[in-house]
């Protein structure tokens, strides 16, 4: 399958906002492959993503490519191939050798194959092919229950290995996909509301309540073998495995009453009974350094809320109530804080208690809900306190994809009354719609000072209000902070970039959360 047909696809999927004709495109490209590795790719590049997780290339590489090629003759497996060498490639003269197999690379690509080639390096394929109209696209193609791809794609963690499956075995290719300790599961994911009042609108019995915890989501496989030997695998959210990372976890795993179990849960880091902040705990999890050494310095501790798999049996579609049970008997000391109740008052006061107690928030579960991995459905509602700020727009970057011509990604900064100038504390396109980006493109060449390859500089004028859901600390940024998970609220033409919020705000924030603590 030549890759310009996938680029031609991208295209086609990023020029329009319908869902179903993503759909269509997606479902023809995927029948266009010949071969099972084929549609796996395939699938994988129109999501946006690449079977190699690190590729060691970065944005300074992609800066000098080779003049594009005059016809399009690559395939995917060609791309794929020479990622995956990139991706080995270690030691001295590493970098040299990398530099050459990626000059061949994109010296035979074309010009739309290399733009192509670019944003599926950095990450940055932003055509609204999300999973979902994937997996609806493959149910399509090969005239299959969507239900079933669905909960192949739960149950076998990749979108793609099922659109392998479809082309080499048609629906029966699903039955390979069960349940199986060992083999990582998508994770259930929860739904958001502002409040609790809006989160219990339409429940009316028991909900079980817990405690949102500001750690490293994980999940934990035990396997016993026929000769008596037990393992335990850790997966994180996105599905690597991070065992040897976290022997806090295997042993607590271990040491359970069980021969087999796929438990969910939360690893973090707690001083003097208080999480740090989410950054600490993900760099404790995250670093390959000295494992006995960060274990002394950073010990993790793991709290488990799901079990979908106990000793043979299957829970994945038992209602919570009955898969949180079986997990108390086996996990007592290990288990999220946790009320069960059908008082709005009581679940308002436990969230108070949660943040008070330095965690995120609450999560309301449905107690007759299935594991519904993958997907933010009704059964999960998360409420957690909102941060905004009022920031000023420094700069802004064209968009790619549906966003091709319009100012998208807006560049954040607080203001500086020291200095009388701006701290930038982050980027953001989420939460912008059609007509806020035709206006934000209006207004913001209206202001523009310079432009550089990427982005159009501004005068410092337009001020936005900004929700996000924390801070981390930043190196990139002067100011030593970032804001997490950054979206707009709204533009604030009443105000004027004097009435922005000031850097120290964002500071005092950043103390009272023990950001800024020493390490």
């Amino acid at each position: 399958m030549l890759l310009s047909d996938v680029v031609d696809a991208s295209r086609r999927i990023g020029a329009t906002s319908s869902r179903i004709a993503k759909r269509t495109v997606i479902a023809d490209a995927i029948r266009s492959a010949r071969t099972g590795p084929e549609a796996e790719l395939a699938a994988l590049f129109l999501s946006g993503t690449l079977r190699q997780r690190r590729t060691g290339i970065g944005w300074r590489s992609l800066a000098t490519v080779p003049i594009p090629a005059a016809e399009a003759t690559l395939t995917i497996s060609e791309v794929d191939h020479a990622l995956q060498v990139m991706s080995e490639l270690s030691g001295p003269g590493s970098t040299t050798r990398r530099r050459e197999h990626l000059d061949s690379l994109f010296g035979r690509a074309t010009g739309p194959e290399q733009r192509f080639l670019r944003g599926l390096i950095t990450g940055e394929i932003r055509q609204g092919a999300l999973d979902g109209v994937l997996l609806d696209a493959l149910a399509d193609a090969f005239d299959v229950p969507a239900a079933r791809v669905r909960r192949a794609a739960m149950l076998g963690a990749s979108s793609a290995a099922v659109a392998r499956a479809l082309t080499e075995d048609g629906i029966s290719g699903l039955d390979h996909f069960a349940l199986t300790p060992g083999r990582p599961v998508r994770p259930m994911l929860a739904a958001s509301a502002p409040d609790v009042a809006t989160a219990l609108e339409t429940r009316s019995g028991e909900v079980a309540v817990d405690g949102k915890l500001d750690g490293i989501r994980v999940q934990a496989h035990l396997v016993t073998g026929d000769d008596g030997v037990r393992s335990v695998t850790v997966f994180t959210r996105s599905l690597d495995d991070i065992t040897h990372r976290l022997p806090e976890v295997v042993e607590a795993v271990e040491g359970l009453p069980l021969t087999a179990a796929i438990l969910d849960g939360e690893a973090l880091v707690f001083r003097a009974g208080r999480p740090v902040p989410f950054q600490d705990s993900a760099a404790r999890t995250a670093s390959s350094g000295d494992v006995a050494l960060l274990r002394q310095q950073w010990p993790l501790t793991v709290l488990f809320f799901d079990a979908l798999h106990l000793d043979g049996r299957d829970l994945i579609d038992r209602p919570a109530r009955e898969r949180f049970a079986a997990l108390e008997k086996v996990a007592q000391a290990y288990l999220v804080p946790r009320i069960v109740t059908t008082d709005p008052a009581r679940v308002q006061q436990f969230a108070d208690e949660m943040i008070a107690a330095g965690h995120e928030g609450i999560i309301i579960k449905d107690l007759e809900s299935e594991y519904a991995a993958g997907r933010r459905g009704a059964g999960w509602v998360k409420v957690k306190p909102r941060h905004t700020l009022d920031l000023v727009v420094l700069a802004v970057e064209w968009g790619s994809g549906r966003r091709t011509g319009l100012l998208s990604n807006i560049h954040l900064g607080a203001r500086d009354p020291s200095t009388g100038g701006f701290v930038m504390l982050g980027k953001t396109f989420k939460g912008m719609t059609d007509e806020m980006l035709t206006w934000q493109t209006r207004r913001f060449l209206e202001l523009e000072r310079s432009r550089s390859r990427y982005a159009v500089h501004l005068r410092p004028e337009q001020v936005v209000e900004i929700a996000f859901d924390g801070l981390q600390r930043s190196r990139r940024y002067p100011g030593g902070v970032a804001l997490r998970f950054a979206r707009v609220v709204r533009y604030r033409d009443d105000k004027t970039a004097a009435d922005a919020d000031t850097i120290d705000t964002v500071l005092d924030l950043a103390r009272r959360t023990g950001l800024l603590d020493p390490l």
